[in-house]
């Protein structure tokens, strides 16, 4: 039996528990998530270290997996648009049962090795393209499917896995391995192997991002100011950037479209917004370096 769907000897009494314990138990079983992907962190960190050059290189991230951790995938993928701009093409993600299966569970998707070849390969995967493949048992047919294919079209393949030795992480080209263990409620890996995958995905694509320039200290300042809340901040991380008050923060942010980068080298250089974007394409979008060339 699986780590992951073996019965926990923990709480052999979960059901008789009263509230306040249940609850207790069940935030304190998330503390194993993050002890797991602490404990592989060194797998993260080489994962990241590969993609960067890909993505550099103008590579995708394409997000593969089913149920839980099919729709994390998603998740992540779906945030890196309005949190850092990322064009939509660029992030891409397959599901196990396509799009409905966003939203109820589709019979027998998961069990498909075929399907997940073929939705993996119907994306024409590149060598800089870059697949994370997930799945708590590691085994799932439609994701090892997915690997498949995209290991021979050459795209970095980064397999994550809530069981040791599993197939997604030792035939991807990089495996990540989070050792959860059983789950509070057994076999339910919408739970702490759940919460592991997600922190993961956050760390990866957040450590590509900040590699790529997106992040300026540590200030998202290449965001979409998509609605008013998403505005306010703009407003807020330029005048903390820069020092300016709020009405200086707004006028700028108003010639620039909004975008932080822009305004906060306009304002600490005092250059016309023209000239703020050709400093920043020069200095390959780090706005660090944008502020010392000449």
């Amino acid at each position: 039996m699986l780590n992951t769907e073996r019965p926990s000897q923990e709480h052999a009494g979960l059901d008789e528990y009263p509230v306040p314990k249940l609850v207790g138990t069940l935030i304190a079983d998330q503390f194993q998530a993050v002890a797991a992907v602490q404990a592989a962190a060194g797998a993260i960190a080489a994962a990241v270290e590969a993609a960067v050059p890909r993505i550099a290189a103008g590579g995708r991230l394409i997000y593969v997996g089913a149920g839980t951790s099919g729709r994390l995938g998603v998740l992540d993928g779906v945030e890196l648009h309005p949190t850092f701009s990322w064009p939509h093409e660029r992030a891409l993600s397959l599901l196990a049962g396509g799009k409905r299966a966003m939203f109820a569970a589709v019979e027998g998707a998961e069990d498909d090795v075929k399907q997940g070849f073929l939705d993996l390969a119907a994306l024409l995967p590149q060598r800089d393209d870059v697949v994370l493949l997930l799945a708590a048992s590691g085994s799932t047919p439609y994701v090892l499917g997915a690997l498949d294919a995209a290991r021979t079209s050459g795209a970095l393949t980064i397999g994550i896995a809530n069981n040791a030795d599993a197939p997604l992480a030792t035939r991807a080209e990089l495996g990540i391995t989070l050792d959860t263990g059983p789950e509070v409620i057994s076999g339910s890996t919408r739970l702490k192997a759940g919460t592991s995958q997600k922190i993961v995905l956050n760390t990866i694509s957040s450590a590509i991002m900040v590699r790529l320039n997106k992040v300026h200290g540590n200030l998202m300042v290449d965001m979409k100011a998509t609605n008013a809340k998403l505005l306010r901040r703009a407003v807020a991380l330029t005048m903390h950037a820069t020092g300016a008050d709020e009405p200086s923060a707004r006028f700028v942010l108003e010639q620039c479209d909004h975008h932080v980068k822009v305004a906060i080298v306009v304002l600490l250089r005092q250059v016309p917004v023209a000239r703020a974007r050709e400093l920043l394409a020069q200095a390959h979008g780090s706005v660090r370096s944008a502020l010392l060339l000449q």
